[in-house]
């Protein structure tokens, strides 16, 4: 059965522990809880995507040294088609080193990519029958671009809607940008990667260089979705907020999961949106994410 979303990404294990605050440099803190998890923006967006009813396939590279074994068995467990993650079994997976603050939900984190920055073109080619039968290809920027340039334009030429979350914030091309159907990024990486510090200014800066909408995340006060026929705000819940790490996957994987099922560009914001406040309300990452019964 193909798959209505696909993810091409990164997979980690995440290593997360929890202090009161985070540390000032050169702080030691003693902690209250420690837990390793399976992560990585592809894993945590596919998983959010599945857990909300998309049929998801996930395209990476991931070495079996350490820990790859189980990340992949961890995501056919949420019923995920890993025939498209290439296996690497002389690499290390990606390893990611999370610190929570537990008030106030904060956090802090030191990524080492692993094997998620040797997926090349070639290893996305494979899985170019995945991505032709997608209605959404999704990617991070935790994995090589030219990879993310091979799955868009396999996508693109098929019809396919592609769907850009340029985290973490680095110098994407135009060519890239061209390539996406949606770029989404947070205030942050808005600001970073358009000079202007201003979201409605950053996004129209941004609108420029070629993908047909931009999504900029505002956390608590919302999203503003900035197409060439205008701009709009779309308003958040208010929620109490106790480990914010993963809620911008849940969004992308919402999001995703939204525009596969034909929904509206504000439609799919807005389930997004719901799956992130569910999330931020609980604590962990891919175990926070919701399942759709518990959006009603």
């Amino acid at each position: 059965m193909s798959a209505s979303v696909v993810i091409v990404g990164s997979l980690n294990m995440d290593m997360v522990s929890h202090s009161t605050r985070l540390p000032a440099p050169g702080e030691t803190l003693v902690g209250h809880d420690f837990v390793m998890a399976p992560g990585g923006k592809g894993g945590n967006q596919a998983v959010a995507a599945a857990r909300l009813g998309a049929s998801v396939a996930f395209v990476s590279r991931v070495g079996t040294r350490q820990h790859g074994k189980a990340l992949l068995q961890a995501l056919r467990d949420e019923g995920i088609d890993t025939s498209g993650s290439t296996v690497d079994a002389a690499a290390l997976p990606g390893i990611a080193v999370i610190m929570v603050a537990s008030v106030g939900g904060e956090n802090s984190i030191v990524y080492v990519p692993g094997s998620n920055a040797e997926l090349s073109p070639a290893d996305v080619q494979a899985s170019r029958a995945l991505l032709h039968a997608a209605k959404v290809v999704v990617a991070q920027l935790e994995v090589p671009m030219p990879a993310i340039a091979e799955a868009f334009a396999l996508a693109r030429a098929a019809g396919v809607t592609t769907v850009l979350n340029a985290a973490p914030a680095l110098a994407v091309s135009d060519e890239l940008l061209a390539l996406s159907d949606w770029l989404v990024v947070n205030e942050t990486e808005a600001e970073q990667m358009s000079g202007e510090p201003d979201p409605l200014a950053a996004a129209q800066a941004l609108l420029k260089r070629g993908p047909k909408q931009v999504l900029v995340t505002l956390g608590a006060q919302g999203a503003l979705l900035v197409t060439n026929e205008g701009s709009q705000t779309v308003a958040a819940a208010a929620v109490k907020a106790v480990d914010t790490v993963g809620a911008g996957d849940t969004f992308v994987g919402g999001l995703a999961t939204g525009l596969a099922e034909g929904m509206s560009a504000i439609a799919a914001v807005r389930l997004g949106q719901s799956a992130a406040a569910i999330a931020v309300s609980r604590s962990g990452v891919q175990s926070a994410m919701p399942r759709r019964a518990d959006l009603a």
